[in-house]
């Protein structure tokens, strides 16, 4: 079973920046679409952005596109989340998650973001 490790998230004031890391173990990485998603409290997790094996493509939710950033360096394993002019309602545990067979089934143990207002 493929390892995901999410690091990168801390606490920010609204309109800063951070950004995450998700290494992986899997040794065919460049093969996988990755994405992050994110949870925050009393809600159900939800879809940030997805990035393609090769990084050529690549989509996002609606409320960070222009934003947020996904990117993957696949001679790392390593896939990040640029995230700029955060805002306290991006307040969550934001996990990343490998898709196989049409679905996101693997995933990190998560990292919090906290925005400030």
């Amino acid at each position: 079973q493929v390892q995901l490790v999410e690091s990168g998230g801390g606490l920010v004031q609204a309109g800063g920046s951070l950004r995450l890391s998700c290494a992986s173990s899997e040794r065919f990485f460049y093969l996988y679409y990755m994405a992050w998603f994110r949870q925050a409290p009393g809600k159900e997790r939800e879809f940030v952005a997805s990035i393609s094996g090769s990084g050529g493509s690549s989509d996002y939710a609606e409320s960070v596109k222009g934003r947020f950033t996904i990117s993957r360096d696949n001679a790392k394993n390593t896939v990040y989340l640029q995230m700029n002019s955060l805002k306290p309602e991006d307040t969550a545990v934001y996990y990343c998650s490998r898709k196989s067979r049409s679905e996101y089934t693997d995933w990190g143990q998560g990292t919090q973001v906290t925005v400030s207002s």
